[in-house]
């Protein structure tokens, strides 16, 4: 039977359809992808991430969304770097409707209600916006979600809830929200964002043990053969991790009686003099008979050695600045059984077959809500909200030493936990596995979307968005009065000592780093004036003249009236 071209025509268009819809645009600012800017979970993910796109991603092209021109180099340069072959893109964020005909922008955060504004000049329905949680703890993200539900975000905008501990705890705080806005102003609320609940990811394969550089690394620090050592890799911060104290009991205590020598390797950087204090100087008291290491961060193998001279990893998190925990899943890629505490994300990334989780203890609302109020109005800072916090929450030492003692005397469940683990990892957290479920998450906003009311479609004036007007419709009152529009004054030039280029290089605008308009432009509609001589040249014949967008040319002529340059 013959082939219907149109038919294969309309089958052709629903499948290139289907790939654009799966696909979403990055918002990209280096401050969220680059590591080297400060070590810290946010920015290591959003590295993570933006790899593990490009390497797995079934997309016909790489689209950044950057603020301008050096962004844009630093996304095609990472682009190039991960070996991307497909066409790369970038976007001004002035113009985000040019990403068409994407659909969808990936945020690498919660907090993009300045985003939902920036839609409205093009109407709602023109994109989606998809964040995802880190930590949510710090006022900045829990004010975020205020400010995303006042702005005009919609249904088919989703949070990314990287575990089922953030689902809940995000949905507790926009039902306090909603539960405020319609006591305040009455009404239905519309739609919340969608809020499904994905996990981070990583590339396995950068964590798979390296037996030579983990006994390579054991014989520089003096650790034998037969010793056991618990890995944990992490910012050593007492107030935005882990509080080592109890840890350092529970290990002194796992390690008695059992004949074997246990040794607690630290890999990571310490942020400050307290915290370095706090972990170094309290080991040999509370865990004399432990072996203690520490390695400060130096570079990715560095790290890999370390995972790899263990035999269990710890990650004993006690604080709300942790929601997910990537190093877990790190030390599962390694093929570590892991002892964890049973806090937040942690339940959704180790399993009882890959390690144990252990019982953790935490105040009820009334215990802490002078810690969150005095956070809130700037009396606490961050750290004292965390260290507030973080004191009131227990991990139970005698079960952490009995997983420890547990794992430490029987070396076929650390194997049998340690290939679980290994397994879960690379089914479940590496970004070949992720990264399909977040393109499955794009195309079911973009068909959300796409049944919208078309009232939704409408775009706004661009001089009257609520929360970023036009400064001079804010502030139409201040001056005596304003440019008139197509006016059939002229404006001549005026003599004068200096020339436009000598009075711009002292006002020195360049140095804010941005200019009104540039010197070029500016100097185009001097000369034009001039050129005119007496005459003179009006403003709409000014434009025509020059063939600069009358709003430019008039801005031109703001500055030269200002500096005497016409009349």
């Amino acid at each position: 039977m013959a082939l219907d071209p149109d038919a294969v025509a309309v089958d052709e268009e629903k499948a290139k359809t289907m790939t654009v819809d799966r696909n979403a645009a990055i918002w990209f600012a280096p401050d969220g992808f680059d590591p080297a800017k400060g070590v810290n979970g946010r920015r290591m993910a959003g590295e993570s991430f933006i790899r593990g796109y490009f390497r797995n991603a079934a997309v016909d092209e790489i689209v950044g969304l950057t603020h301008g021109v050096g962004d844009a180099r630093a996304f095609t340069a990472l682009a190039a770097d991960c070996g991307v072959t497909r066409p790369v893109r970038t976007v001004r964020l002035e113009d985000a409707r040019s990403m068409a005909p994407l659909g969808t922008v990936y945020f690498s955060g919660p907090n993009y209600a300045p985003e939902l504004w920036r839609r409205e000049l093009w109407g709602a329905t023109r994109f989606s916006m998809c964040g995802i949680t880190h930590t949510i703890s710090t006022k900045a993200v829990m004010e975020g979600f205020w400010h995303l539900r006042a702005a005009p975000q919609m249904e088919w905008d989703a949070v990314i809830c990287t575990s089922r501990a953030v689902h809940a705890a995000v949905t507790s705080q926009l039902d306090l929200i909603d539960d405020h806005l319609s006591r305040r102003f009455g009404g239905r609320m519309p739609p919340r964002p969608q809020l499904p609940v994905l996990p981070l990811g990583i590339d396995c394969a950068d964590f798979t043990r390296d037996a030579g550089a983990g006994a390579q690394l054991r014989a520089e620090l003096g650790i034998a053969e037969r010793d056991i050592v618990a890995v944990i890799v992490a910012r050593m911060s007492p107030h935005e991790k882990f509080d080592p104290l109890p840890v350092y009991r529970a290990l002194q205590r796992a390690q008695e009686g059992t004949g074997q020598k246990l040794h607690l390797l630290l890999y990571g950087n310490f942020p400050d003099g307290y915290s370095e204090r706090v972990f170094k100087t309290s080991a040999p008291r509370l865990m004399p008979d432990v072996g203690f290491h520490h390695l400060p961060h130096k570079d990715a193998a560095r790290r890999r050695a370390a995972l790899s001279a263990g035999q269990m990893f710890l990650f004993p998190i006690d604080n709300l600045q942790e929601s997910f925990g990537l190093a877990p899943v790190e030390g599962m890629a390694a093929g570590l059984p892991v002892i964890a505490s049973d806090w937040d994300g942690i339940r959704d990334t180790v399993d009882d077959a890959s390690g144990f989780r252990i019982p953790t203890l935490a105040g009820r609302a009334e215990h802490t809500t002078l810690y969150g109020l005095r956070h809130a109005g700037g009396t606490d800072n961050y750290m004292q909200y965390l260290s507030q916090n973080s004191a009131l929450t227990q991990i139970d030492i005698g079960a952490m030493a009995a997983a420890v003692r547990s794992l430490m005397q029987n070396p076929d469940l650390r194997g049998r936990m340690g290939a679980a683990g290994l397994k879960r990892a690379r089914s479940q957290f590496d970004w070949a596995a992720v990264i399909p479920q977040m393109q499955d998450l794009f195309a079911e906003l973009a068909a959300i979307r796409k049944t919208a009311d078309p009232e939704h479609h409408k775009p706004i004036s661009p001089h009257h968005m609520a929360v970023a007007p036009s400064p001079m419709v804010l502030f139409d009152s201040f001056p005596t009065a304003h440019l008139p529009r197509d006016s059939d004054r002229a404006f001549t030039a005026r003599p004068g000592a200096l020339s436009v280029a000598e009075v711009w290089a002292l006002r020195d605008y360049a140095k804010t780093g941005r200019e009104f308009e540039s010197l070029a432009v500016v100097e185009q509609v001097m000369a034009a004036i001039a050129q005119a001589g007496e005459t003179g040249l009006t403003a709409p014949a000014l434009s025509v003249a020059t063939k600069i967008p009358s709003t430019r040319a008039e801005r031109c002529l703001l500055w030269l009236l200002k500096y005497d340059f016409i009349a």
